[in-house]
């Protein structure tokens, strides 16, 4: 069984979704450090200039875990990102079919985070079509850390098989562990794939919010993000 760990996203982008898709089971790291000026909170739309950011403004401190960090509501951020997605996308193909999903969640109040990233999360892959199962990690018992946590985690949401990304073993990531606990390590190939975008003059943007690819190309969003990626084994 195939499982892929990452952090919540803001509006996430193509290369997230294809993880998820590949994966037999998904699993929120929402436990872990806030990482600041990362897509946590925050991700790329795009408009007739080119893209922009659209960033939900968060509490501090930030010296907490993900699951913990609150959304600062003295500005009306929902209001600003629904009026900017509206603004740049109403003459996409698709927008009215997605739009009013997404917009009841701009509708309602947040108070954390982590709870708006799933539930947006949520919405997507059901937009998308895909029921991949969704777990997350401050629900999962390990104390375990680095390496030897992704390894628990696999086990205890029933993998042998972690679905990781291509610059982890650099990064963080030690296969012999992996390899210890009897977890097998796969990696995701990814090449952000182009498709039908508004704006040409702006050119054609890629890596953007999955927002974008499901406005422009509806139906077709699974089949473009599953033909940019897939899967290899050392």
């Amino acid at each position: 069984m195939l499982v892929a760990i990452h952090q919540p996203h803001y509006l996430p982008w193509l290369r997230y979704f294809e993880k998820i898709v590949r994966s037999d089971v998904f699993i929120v790291l929402d436990d872990v450090q806030y990482e600041k000026n990362g897509f946590q909170n925050r991700n790329k739309i795009k408009t007739a200039q080119g893209w922009t950011y659209l960033t939900v403004p968060i509490q501090r401190p930030t010296q907490r875990p993900i699951c913990e960090i609150e959304i600062d509501s003295r500005t009306n951020w929902r209001e600003k990102h629904a009026r900017a997605l509206e603004m740049n996308y109403r003459k996409a193909p698709f927008f009215a079919v997605y739009w009013p999903e997404l917009s009841a969640i701009y509708e309602q109040e947040w108070t954390h985070l982590a709870k708006l990233n799933r539930a947006m999360l949520e919405l997507y892959l059901k937009q998308l079509g895909v029921e991949t199962p969704i777990l997350c990690s401050s629900e999962m018992s390990t104390t375990a850390q680095s390496s030897e946590r992704i390894a628990e985690l696999c086990r205890l949401a029933g993998g042998d098989t972690y679905l990781s990304g291509a610059y982890a073993v650099n990064a963080y990531l030690d296969p012999e562990v992996l390899k210890a606990a009897g977890v097998r390590l796969a990696f995701q190939e990814w090449q952000a794939p182009t498709y039908s975008q508004l704006y040409p003059a702006a050119g054609f943007v890629p890596d953007l919010a999955i927002v974008d690819l499901l406005f422009n190309e509806g139906p077709r969003a699974k089949e473009i993000i599953l033909a940019a990626g897939g899967v290899t084994y050392p």
